[in-house]
């Protein structure tokens, strides 16, 4: 698997992409859908309720915002 998200399968002129998901981030994040977290990103911290997680991206409400984060940009999660 390569860190580029777009490779050319082998023989084949159609693009593939694939991304890498942490499985145990992932069911952390499953584990706090509809309570309240701080998330710290690569940008930033949010705070805010998780209202969905999907394996890319987690939803996250802050104030009357949505915000979509790739799960890729979070560095830690933090019930709160």
């Amino acid at each position: 698997m390569s860190a580029y998200p777009y490779q050319p399968q082998s023989g084949s002129n159609t693009p593939s992409m694939s991304t890498l998901i942490d499985p145990f981030l992932y069911q952390t994040l499953l584990g706090v859908v509809q309570r309240d977290v701080v998330i710290q990103t690569t940008q930033g911290n949010l705070r805010g309720n998780v209202v969905n997680v999907l394996p890319d991206h987690v939803a996250l409400r802050v104030g009357g915002s949505m915000f979509f984060v790739r799960i890729q940009q979070i560095v830690w999660v933090m019930p709160g």
